[in-house]
């Protein structure tokens, strides 16, 4: 078979994943379809991305495939996809088709996706539930309307309609949030490669540089390793823009004296590294700036040493904002006591987000941050983002030394039983290893 570098190198955890789901519906039928394309302009598309919660249950990376599961005593697979043709493959390149889709991908069965219509209200007559990602599109939810409605037309045949619609990201969320040894291995090669594209850019950036040459440098790395995508828009941040937190024109000339905030990330077969790294384009950091950058650090370390098995989620907050709430009362940037900055909120003049989010195969990954109104337990296999910062804009009551500077220090890592897998612990962030790296490619 003549096939495209898109199968999975084992589809067996795609396999266990479909059967997990299967499981836990107990009954009924699940509807998962991949992203649709997008027009840029014209006849031109963005480059075509697969949902999400399609690619895991699957590993398919072809547009217009729909995955069901029907669950029950005897539960099966179907995967709709494109037809196999030939003159279009002239044109757009490989597409499985049906019979080698099935075949590949270990579905029970699979058809042409032009009989996904014909076929549903079949698959969904006398079951008790549908399962679908309700209200993520509008077209597909009308879609789904109307396939329900065609079992309801044949009520006087004595078939009936499913009783509920169900959302089966509540189940698709839970598992996603605890990686198995396939995806961690996918993550750990895509924080390897961002690893050494956060090196590189700190090697090339120098005074009269424009960001988006820096941004060029990443860009460079990620793709020379195979990872043709970003995980998200790359942030490349100098002087005043540090303290933008989603900047991302990356347009400015740096200048020395600048500190230069990188928060970027390649995509690895669907999964996201997210590193933040803050640096002096200069190669050293004034006192003010390494002041600033030396308590973010602390903050990171003391959030990092609280994850482990059974902590609750919000514990690594709660350790960098008592170090940053300090830090800020030490450096004169907020008044009075730590305690009354902690609960006064003074301290998000200067710290205005949260810590970390999950992270997989979306940047800003699935899952729920409490259960029950309660922030929920980590357990081994979730993966966060440990990221506390300090931005501080020019203010009459700010000393001068610290205008503009921004920082940000980000870290993946994954829960352990007895800790935590830091897996971007390869990117530098020690002052000593930062300013002896800075500005030293050739």
């Amino acid at each position: 078979m003549n096939a495209p570098m898109t199968i999975p190198r084992s589809v067996e955890p795609f396999v266990a994943r479909r059967a997990r789901l299967a499981a836990a519906m107990g009954a009924g039928v699940a509807i998962v379809a991949t992203a649709p394309e997008r027009t840029r302009n014209r006849d031109v598309h963005h480059p075509f991305r697969f949902d999400s919660y399609f690619y895991y249950l699957t590993g398919f990376q072809e547009p217009e495939s729909v995955l069901v599961v029907v669950a029950g005593p005897e539960p099966r697979t179907l995967l709709f996809c494109r037809e196999k043709n030939l003159e279009r493959e002239i044109w757009d390149g490989y597409r499985f088709g049906p019979e080698q889709a099935g075949e590949v991908f270990r579905v029970d069965e699979a058809y042409e996706i032009g009989q996904l219509d014909d076929m549903v209200p079949e698959l969904l007559a006398d079951q008790p539930a549908v399962f679908v990602d309700v209200g993520s599109d509008a077209e597909w939810d009308a879609r789904i309307i109307g396939w329900l409605n065609g079992v309801r037309a044949k009520v006087r045949t004595g078939v009936t309609a499913p009783g509920e619609i169900r959302d089966i990201r509540h189940i698709l969320d839970e598992m996603r949030l605890v990686k198995d040894e396939h995806e961690l291995g996918l993550m750990r090669r895509a924080a390897e490669i961002s690893s050494a594209a956060h090196v590189r850019a700190m090697r090339a950036a120098k005074p009269g540089m424009h960001e988006y040459e820096v941004e060029a440098e990443l860009l460079h790395e990620f793709v020379r390793h195979g990872a043709r995508s970003p995980a998200y828009p790359s942030i490349v941040a100098s002087g005043p823009n540090a303290c933008v937190l989603h900047y991302v024109e990356n347009t400015r000339r740096m200048m020395a004296g600048d500190l230069l905030l990188i928060d970027a990330g390649c995509e690895v077969d669907g999964y996201a590294s997210d590193i933040t790294r803050t640096f002096p384009v200069g190669g050293r950091f004034s006192p003010a700036q390494r002041d600033v950058y030396e308590l973010v650090l602390a903050a990171q370390a003391a959030a990092i040493a609280t994850v482990r098995e059974g902590v609750h989620w919000e514990a690594p907050h709660e350790a960098a904002l008592a170090v940053l709430a300090r830090g800020f009362v030490d450096l004169g940037l907020c008044k009075g006591s730590v305690d009354g900055v902690l609960e006064s909120g003074d301290y998000r003049r200067f710290y205005m987000h949260r810590t970390g989010h999950w992270l997989g195969l979306d940047v800003h990954d699935a899952g729920d941050y409490k259960r029950g109104g309660e922030w929920r337990p980590l357990q081994p296999g979730m993966t966060l983002t440990v990221e506390p910062g300090c931005y501080i804009r020019p203010a009459d009551d700010v000393p001068e030394a610290f205008w503009n500077v921004g920082v940000r220090i980000e870290d993946d890592v994954v829960v352990r039983e007895d800790g935590c897998e830091v897996l971007t612990a390869a990117t530098p962030k020690s002052v000593a290893d930062v300013e002896a790296l800075v500005g030293t490619a050739r």
